[in-house]
């Protein structure tokens, strides 16, 4: 039996006109419910684009911001924590403004009754370690009432230990890493070998010490001598710091203290570089008497974060190509 419409004189069937006319409405209908879903979905990319535009216009503005508001400072008691993590460095999250910003905020808060430096950084920048430990005598003297301890967790070493000691009191672990109280400037030499492959190091510059510690030349003994001065000098406005920080309290020989030597937390105690056993919970109870601990540690916003390493990135690129880019000088 022939299932389809079958033609007649007179054109075709009305069973055929019904069956194109349901074809058509069909096709119509599934035109239209395409197009409606594909406009939906270009007004959803369209305002995802506007909101994405919106945060990066936000993040220009200064108008979101990840840090605690100084205007929204709890008032319940607590402990208060600002953290050194990291190595610290100008654009570091361990730099000197942020924790700086950290501290002040902690201060600053009417429920904090105490503040927690909690360190785990194996040093860096001399400067920035300085300005570290200036803020925090600062804010001791402006706060008598107010005591801040540092509290060390894996690691605080060298410019982490400078930073450290400007704290009423150091607790630390057993296992934990203290002390490096030395400076160093590392770089490497080159000439033995560029002289094996034949190639020849041709420097221009206007100042006869300006190529001073170039790694693709002859070390000029004349230059060792004057970084060694240098880092010697460093060496000695370090070990101040720590003899104003420590006092009496520094019970070894200053040649081992000041020597460069890393100890354990066990031996720090026993020779004074630290004061005793405790982390972040066990000295907010029995220090500071709170439970509860609110950290005031800035945390940087994604968007400055990443314009901070394309700055940093291109300032090194620049840097390298002006023969600008010399071995810095480290607490580590």
């Amino acid at each position: 039996m022939n299932d389809f419409p079958t033609s007649t004189s007179s054109g075709a069937t009305p069973h055929n006109n019904a069956w194109q006319q349901s074809l058509i409405e069909k096709l119509a209908l599934q035109t239209q419910t395409e197009n409606t879903r594909s406009r939906r979905w270009r007004n959803f990319f369209r305002l995802m684009w506007l909101i994405f535009a919106f945060l990066l216009l936000a993040l220009f503005a200064g108008w979101l911001d990840w840090t605690r508001p100084d205007g929204n400072l709890p008032s319940s008691d607590h402990t208060a924590i600002v953290r050194i993590d990291g190595v610290i460095e100008p654009e570091g999250k361990a730099s000197a403004d942020n924790v700086i910003e950290g501290l002040r905020a902690a201060f600053k808060a009417p429920g904090s009754k105490g503040v927690i430096l909690h360190c785990n950084t194996p040093g860096g920048s001399p400067v920035q370690a300085g300005r570290i430990n200036a803020e925090i005598k600062r804010l001791r003297a402006a706060n008598a009432e107010k005591p801040i301890v540092a509290v060390v967790d894996e690691l605080c070493a060298s410019g982490g230990y400078y930073a450290a000691v400007a704290a009423q009191t150091i607790y630390v672990d057993p296992a934990s890493i203290v002390g490096s109280v030395g400076v160093i400037m590392d770089g490497f030499g080159a000439t033995g070998a560029m002289e094996k492959l034949g190639i020849e190091r041709r420097t221009i510059t206007a100042g006869e010490n300006k190529a001073m510690m170039d790694p693709f030349s002859p070390q000029n003994p004349k230059h060792r001598e004057y970084m060694q001065a240098m880092l010697n000098e460093i060496h000695q406005q370090f070990i101040k710091v720590v003899k104003e920080g420590r006092g009496t309290r520094l019970k070894a020989p200053e040649a081992e203290v000041f020597s460069g030597l890393i100890y354990s937390g066990e031996k720090s105690v026993a020779l004074g570089i630290a004061d005793g056993f405790g982390d972040i919970d066990k000295v907010a109870r029995e220090v500071f008497k709170t439970e509860e601990t609110i950290d005031y540690t800035p945390q940087e916003n994604p968007f400055d974060r990443l314009t901070k390493r394309i700055g940093a990135s291109v300032g090194k690129s620049f840097a390298s190509a002006a023969g600008l880019d010399a071995p810095g000088v480290r607490w580590r």
